[in-house]
């Protein structure tokens, strides 16, 4: 009887220590930020604006007092449908900016936008139509920006941005943030860059994220969230196997107590 006691408790001290230790977390490995606090001295936020791609399809609308000036600037394009019933939907004309970086505009002709920001291209397109319309007031927006959040977060998926920049984190938000067992400390982030692609790595453990160049995202950047290795190895042996050590560990707890008892 002895022996077969001091065999239970053996066999509930190994697996209590297996349970603690697939339980164990690092805290260094899951918090954000975590030099953030050490650093007392504010720093200046960064003034970033993206700019105009190949591929992005933009809105460019002229706007004056002069509404006949400015007809010719504002073509409108309609849009068919039969499955509601619809004939058609009207909607402002979009211009893909093509591989060499150019867009076609009514009068103007061929304008090469790549390379320009928002504010730029709008002053440039507005020092153009001066010589046709009076104080014209351009309005310039990117319809198609869009980043993609993939791995080990709560939302995986392609999110669609209204405004002209989003960051890092915000971009994560929309994720729904990164799961427990997310690797922290090496995201990934694939931008294409003049043609290319690139390949960076990203650790948002330190607060030198903020001060990256990574830390606003650009049209079509995709981020791949790591798992950590708790989540590969659990997926080695099983998703379940801290519940059957967990049910195994009380089996044997249950039958130490009852072999007391009756001892």
């Amino acid at each position: 009887m002895k022996t077969k006691l001091s065999n239970l408790k053996k066999s509930l001290l190994l697996i209590s220590t297996a349970l603690i230790l697939l339980s164990c977390g690092n805290k260094k490995d899951i918090i954000y930020f975590q030099d953030a606090d050490i650093a007392s001295i504010s720093r200046p936020i960064k003034n970033y604006s993206p700019v105009i791609k190949p591929d992005d399809e933009l809105t460019i609308t002229v706007s004056s007092l002069d509404l006949e000036g400015v007809r010719p600037f504002n073509l409108v394009s309609v849009a068919f449908s039969e499955s509601d019933g619809e004939i058609g939907r009207t909607a402002m004309q979009s211009y893909l900016v093509d591989a060499n970086g150019n867009i076609d505009f009514p009068v103007l002709g061929t304008l090469k936008l790549v390379g320009l920001n928002r504010i730029q291209a709008t002053n440039l397109i507005k020092d153009m139509l001066k010589e046709y319309v009076k104080d014209p007031i351009v309005n310039l927006r990117t319809i198609n920006f869009k980043i993609t959040v993939l791995g080990e977060v709560n939302n995986p998926g392609i999110y669609f941005i209204k405004n002209d920049r989003i960051t890092i984190l915000e971009a994560l938000g929309l994720a729904g943030d990164l799961t427990i067992q997310a690797e922290r400390t090496n995201l990934l982030l694939v931008r294409e860059e003049g043609g290319k692609k690139t390949y960076n790595r990203i650790n948002l453990t330190s607060e030198e994220i903020f001060n990256s160049p990574l830390y606003y995202l650009s049209q079509n950047d995709a981020i791949y969230v790591h798992p950590n290795n708790s989540r590969i190895k659990s997926s080695t042996i099983g998703p379940n196997t801290s519940v059957i050590l967990g049910v195994v560990s009380a089996l044997l707890t249950t039958a130490a107590i009852v072999v007391s008892i009756t001892k």
